[in-house]
C-alpha cells in the first residue's frame, strides 16, 4: 500500500469506468474525477463491458440503460470475476431486490463530485485492505504450519521465517492503519467477499 493511500487518498494509478447513458452526466462525472483518477467513459451497458479489462479498478454504474441494464453489467462483472469494485450510482431507489446484487455501495441520484471522489476513494481502501487481509491470512497459515513443523531453533536461524514474520507485522501495521478509517459498513462487505 502507498503513503497516498493509507492516508485515504489513491494512487495515480486507480481507474474508473462510468457507465450512464445519459451522456451529459456521463462526461460530468468524468470531469469530476478526471483531476484525481484515470476515468473512462461507456454510454450503455454493451459499451461499458467493452471497456472493462484487469485495469479497471472502480465501476460506477447506472441501473437503468437501455439494451443492457446496469444490474445486467453488475451481473456480468462478477460471474467474470473481474477484480473491481462495484458502486451504483442511479435514480432507482433501493428495494428488496438488491439484496442479491453483487454491488459494494449505491448511490442515489443526483449526486455530487464530493460524494463521487470520496466513494471512488472508499472502494479503494476496501481493495487494498481485503487484499492485504487475505496476504496475511495465507501468511499466518504459512507461519501456523511452520510452527508445528519446526522447533524454536529451527525457526529463529531461519532467514525465510523471519522474512515471514517480517511481512506479517508490517501487513498487520498497515491492516491496522486502514482499519481505522474503515466504517462498520466497509467491514461487512470485506468479510463477505472473503468468505
Amino acid at each position: 500500500m502507498t503513503e497516498d493511500m493509507a492516508d485515504g487518498d489513491t494512487d495515480d494509478s486507480t481507474t474508473v469506468l462510468v457507465v450512464d447513458d445519459e451522456r451529459d452526466l456521463a462526461d460530468l462525472y468524468r470531469a469530476w474525477l478526471s483531476e484525481e483518477f484515470d476515468v473512462r467513459v461507456a454510454y450503455d451497458g454493451n459499451s461499458a463491458l467493452d471497456e472493462l479489462d484487469s485495469a479497471v479498478d472502480v465501476v460506477l454504474l447506472d441501473r437503468r440503460m437501455p439494451t443492457l441494464s446496469g444490474d445486467d453489467v453488475l451481473e456480468t462483472i462478477r460471474e467474470e470475476s473481474y477484480d473491481c469494485r462495484v458502486a451504483m450510482v442511479t435514480a432507482v431507489e433501493p428495494d428488496i431486490d438488491i439484496v442479491e446484487m453483487g454491488f459494494d455501495d449505491y448511490l442515489q441520484k443526483p449526486v455530487d463530485r464530493e460524494q463521487l471522489v470520496e466513494t471512488v476513494n472508499r472502494l479503494n481502501r476496501r481493495s487494498s485492505y481485503d487484499e492485504q487481509m487475505q496476504r496475511y491470512f495465507s501468511l499466518a497459515k504459512k507461519r501456523s504450519l511452520l510452527d508445528e513443523r519446526l522447533g524454536p531453533g529451527e525457526r529463529s536461524d531461519s532467514e525465510a521465517y523471519r522474512e515471514l514474520e517480517s511481512e506479517m507485522a508490517e501487513l498487520q501495521e498497515n491492516l491496522d492503519e486502514v482499519a481505522g478509517e474503515l466504517d462498520d459498513e466497509d467491514f461487512a462487505t470485506l468479510f463477505r467477499q472473503l468468505e
